[in-house]
């Protein structure tokens, strides 16, 4: 298994050589100054290249390994095969991707909100802190902040009775964070920053689209782009919801093993793969996380590699450290070695520690939320001593 690490570009606080101390030797970064629908020109991806790959005298070498990722704009999730625009547009990003060697995009189908919290910086026993979705502040936002149609309808009494209680408390500024922290798009969120009013009129155009439609939708955008990845040698890899299960009253197609079975049934190519995210996927308490690696192995290119810890409500969750919460980090690592361990040595999996702890000195600088450099570097040295255990020391 190849050690990644997510780079978000130049201006990043975490720096190249900062990445080359972790150990992590597969930089995953995307071109998150190009508006989303644009197609990317071969240019600037080898621009990227370049200052990911240029090593400088005395330096350890890192390889752009995973684009993350090519957004895929509201047309197509709403329109499936008729946003046929928006379409050529990303297969035309694949293959400028294609051509520098970039084998492996990932990419999420979650309309009108990418990965979703409610706290950046909530306060755990350590004095650590880690993100954190509140299922009663969520209903809160939805209830009293939102306000979309039909919100009432939504939830049941006890839920709203328990959301005013909490919306009660809060002040202006936590009002005005959880909005920002819902609305705002999070870092390396593929979906565009919106006002509450533009928040609700995008809720609006996904009237009458259900799963199955939004299913259906992935299976032609999938149809489409399958081929021009195929032929050239470039993985696909399909992130899991996050949370994984419906928001605002949106459908969800991406949260459980069936939901990936359907859409590997419908495009058998071997292009369309998974971004195996334990993180995610672990929030759900009836998915088996080391069954979901055996059954896919073949599909998975990429891995985010993280542990939740779902709360008494068991809709609330909060990012744990890499070996701690709901996830069996031992049992899933064990999956994903018998499955590398059948690979070249240029299709391994590639894994990156993510969400890491905001913790020791990142607590008083400035820290992309969620990509802190020390909470991921503990992350990454906990499952390269995994790695280790299983006889399988990582690349």
């Amino acid at each position: 298994m190849r050690q990644g690490w997510r780079w978000f570009g130049p201006e990043a606080p975490v720096t190249l050589d900062e990445v080359r101390q972790t150990g992590a030797t597969n930089i995953v970064s995307s071109l998150h100054q190009i508006p989303i629908g644009r197609a990317w020109t071969k240019a600037e991806v080898r621009e990227r290249q370049a200052m990911i790959e240029t090593t400088p005298a005395g330096r350890s070498s890192l390889t752009w390994s995973v684009v993350e990722s090519i957004p895929i704009p509201d047309a197509v999730k709403r329109k499936g095969k008729e946003a046929k625009a928006e379409i050529e547009a990303w297969i035309a990003s694949l293959e400028a991707v294609a051509a520098c060697g970039i084998p492996v995009i990932c990419y999420n189908f979650m309309p009108v909100v990418d990965w979703t919290r409610t706290d950046l910086d909530h306060e755990i026993a350590t004095g650590a802190t880690a993100m954190r979705f509140d299922h009663e502040k969520f209903t809160a936002f939805d209830l009293f902040v939102l306000q979309r149609a039909g919100v009432d309808q939504a939830y049941s009494s006890d839920d709203k009775a328990r959301a005013r209680a909490v919306f009660e408390t809060m002040s202006e500024n936590e009002i005005a964070d959880i909005t920002r922290n819902i609305t705002s798009a999070l870092p390396g969120s593929t979906t565009e920053p919106l006002t509450i009013p533009q928040f609700r009129e995008k809720l609006a155009a996904y009237a009458g689209i259900d799963a199955a439609r939004l299913r259906q939708h992935l299976i032609e955008f999938l149809q489409a782009v399958t081929p021009a990845a195929e032929a050239r040698g470039v993985k696909l890899t399909l992130h899991p919801d996050d949370p994984p299960r419906s928001l605002f009253g949106l459908p969800r197609i991406a949260s459980t093993a069936e939901d990936y079975a359907a859409l590997f049934d419908a495009v058998p190519s071997k292009a369309n793969g998974m971004c195996y995210c334990t993180g995610s996927l672990g929030v759900r308490a009836d998915n088996d996380l080391p069954t979901i690696a055996r059954r896919f192995a073949s599909r998975i290119h990429f891995a985010h590699l993280r542990a939740t810890k779902r709360e008494g409500d068991g809709r609330s969750f909060h990012e744990s450290a890499h070996l701690e919460g709901d996830v069996d980090m031992v049992a899933v690592l064990r999956e994903l070695v018998a499955e590398d361990r059948n690979r070249n040595a240029d299709e391994t999996i590639v894994f990156r520690s993510d969400h890491g702890h905001r913790m020791l000195d990142d607590l008083h600088k400035q820290v992309t939320p969620g990509y802190p450099a020390i909470g991921r570097l503990r992350g990454l040295a906990e499952l390269r001593g995994i790695l280790h255990a299983l006889g399988s020391p990582p690349n």
